[in-house]
């Protein structure tokens, strides 16, 4: 028997042989065509872009359907390869010129743009190269009529065990077959742990030598919860694992939301779970699954991929559908959160070392007030319909808060004097996610309706760990007492100001943390739409004294290890024998 610790990702037992993914490698054959052949090759470059380009629609709309648009977004970078024409262009000009067969010629071509990416002093999009190579290989396949390995096509029920998921494999995981993952690489926010979660399949990540250990047929248990990967297990050990895994299928069964049910503690503390939204096309999902409403709605969706600007009317259409879509339920619109990790094609951006630093979210608003305006116009027209709210992203102080009000004021300005109806009291909030906003939180609080908390980002940059580097992923930790306390400031200067303060990042949407957050007063809890149930089925199930005695214990604790196991014990007292079936679900 042999124990391996890595990154707990998602919780539950998974109990089963292991199949382990191997990276592929796809041999292109060299072949000379004569000048005959040159429009034949062509034509079947296109016809395999677009086949390639219908499964990535497919595979997107499924992600987008079972977790979110926001994890499908892991395909943008798969539709800029399939439309670059630069690309396109080079392998056509090898194919008329150096007279090679098309898959050899799409071979080479795809070969210099992942160098010329690695070159790149841009660590994002130096990490586009995985999704490159992705593509490519489903494209190649495609012209060498190659099946791949389908996950989808799968006759036993199995454990994954890869070095890492691909986001097309990540996707077409089938729930039904899959008993747990396990991957050398990858942090609690990898898109491979977001996934697990969200489709309710235990998960470990940042294992580092699990591929090393584990063979194709090996008994394993993967514990999702404590990060913990046994392989071959004794009699004794089997036992104990089959024993809390019937539990935890006992609970699930057992667990039914009303869809109507109110988050409320069992002693009266009322919370509102709301949902992260992206695109309209996933409204259905905010109602199918309970949540009160849109608690962030990411308005970026509509200037990505496209070559020109969305205009006013465009943008207003847009927003009209889901304030509509929500109603009577509130839509907080996030103004435009360019930079990072998502780039316009128009207007150019410039390329940053540190683009996570750099020019992006309001700082880009307010130097190109143009397109903010355009935005603020859109959301305030859309604000006539229904309940609206408008927040900010990456507010860093008080300067660029009242800027972007006074550009708020001239547009209502502008719109009055149009006669175009609009909430005159329409509220303005803020993100929280930059250490500068979070220490100045009392004075922001004067000067908003609201604030949300951004723990994506507000982490990242607390521990100045980047969370998409598997190397420093382990670091990446909710429960560090630096990010506890900051989080617990702002919520205080939040309720000193008489304003309330709500939570959308990934931290809301996990049990041992929502318990904690509760307990420091959170008002709000916004997360995958998915989600919601789990959460609604802690709060119903605990009382507020509980959770803010919980709170007491954590702030004394030193390391986030500590703050993780405590508040997993408060909550098995408090949850008793439902405990596992909401850790888990």
């Amino acid at each position: 028997m042999i124990k391996l610790k890595g990154i707990a990702a998602a919780g539950g037992v998974g109990i089963g042989k292991a199949l382990v993914l191997i990276k592929d490698e796809i041999s292109v054959p060299k072949r000379r065509i004569s000048h005959d052949e040159i429009s034949r090759e062509i034509y079947r470059l296109e016809v395999v872009l677009i086949d390639t380009r219908k499964e990535i629609s497919n595979l997107q709309r499924k992600i987008s359907k079972d977790v979110g648009f926001d994890h499908a977004r892991i395909f943008e970078s798969h539709f800029l390869a399939l439309e670059d024409r630069v690309l396109i262009e080079d392998v056509i000009f090898q194919i008329k010129n150096k007279k090679v067969n098309v898959e050899y010629a799409f071979s080479q071509s795809i070969n210099k743009y992942v160098d010329a990416l690695l070159k790149v002093n841009d660590e994002y999009l130096r990490e586009r190269v995985v999704d490159i190579e992705d593509i490519s290989r489903r494209v190649l396949r495609k012209m060498l009529k190659e099946k791949a390995v389908s996950l989808s096509d799968l006759k036993e029920k199995v454990i994954i065990v890869s070095h890492d998921l691909a986001p097309s494999q990540t996707a077409s995981l089938p729930k039904e077959m899959i008993l747990g993952v396990v991957s050398d690489i990858g942090g609690r926010t990898s898109h491979t742990a977001i996934i697990a979660r969200s489709l309710r399949i235990p998960a470990v990540v940042g294992v580092e030598v699990a591929t090393k250990n584990i063979k194709s047929g090996d008994k394993v248990i993967v514990d999702g919860s404590k990060g913990l990967i046994i392989i071959r297990p004794t009699e004794k050990t089997l036992k104990e694992y089959r024993g809390k895994l019937a539990a935890y299928n006992k609970e699930i069964r057992a667990i039914h939301i009303p869809k109507a049910l109110k988050a409320c503690t069992k002693d009266g503390r009322e919370v509102r779970i709301s949902a992260n939204l992206e695109l309209p096309e996933e409204l259905p999902l905010v109602k199918e699954f309970g949540a009160e409403g849109v608690g962030l709605y990411r308005t970026e969706y509509i200037f990505l991929g496209r070559k020109d600007l969305p205009l006013e009317d465009e943008q207003y259409k847009a927003y009209l559908k889901v304030v509509r879509g929500a109603s009577p339920n509130q839509v907080i619109f996030r103004t435009i959160d360019i930079g990072g990790d998502k780039f316009l094609s128009q207007p150019e951006v410039p390329k940053e070392m540190s683009p996570f630093l750099g020019w992006r979210a309001i700082r880009f608003c307010l130097e190109r007030t143009d397109i903010f305006k355009a935005q603020l116009r859109a959301i305030l027209r859309a604000s006539s319909v229904g309940n609206v709210r408008v927040m900010f992203p990456m507010i860093s102080g008080v300067e660029e808060l009242r800027q972007a009000k006074n550009l708020i004021e001239e547009c209502k300005r502008e719109l009055k004097k149009e006669g175009k109806t609009f909430n005159k009291n329409i509220p303005i909030g803020i993100m929280i996610e930059v250490p500068s906003a979070a220490l100045t939180a009392d004075l922001l609080a004067k000067e908003c309706d609201f604030f949300s908390i951004g723990t994506n980002d507000l982490i990242q940059y607390s521990l100045a760990v980047d969370r998409a580097n598997e190397k420093v992923a382990y670091l990446y930790e909710p429960g560090h007492p630096g990010v506890l306390r900051l989080i617990k400031n702002v919520i205080d200067s939040a309720h000193a100001a008489k304003i309330k303060v709500g939570m959308c990042g990934e931290m809301s949407g996990e049990p041992i943390f929502s318990f904690l957050l509760l307990g420091m007063g959170l008002d709000s809890f916004s997360m995958t739409s998915p989600q919601v149930p789990r959460i609604k089925e802690l709060i119903n199930n605990i009382k507020f004294e509980d959770a803010v005695k919980a709170v007491t214990g954590a702030l004394k604790l030193s390391t986030a290890k500590e703050v993780e196991n405590f508040l997993k014990e408060e909550l098995k007292k408090v949850l008793k024998d439902k405990f596992y079936r909401i850790l888990m679900i």
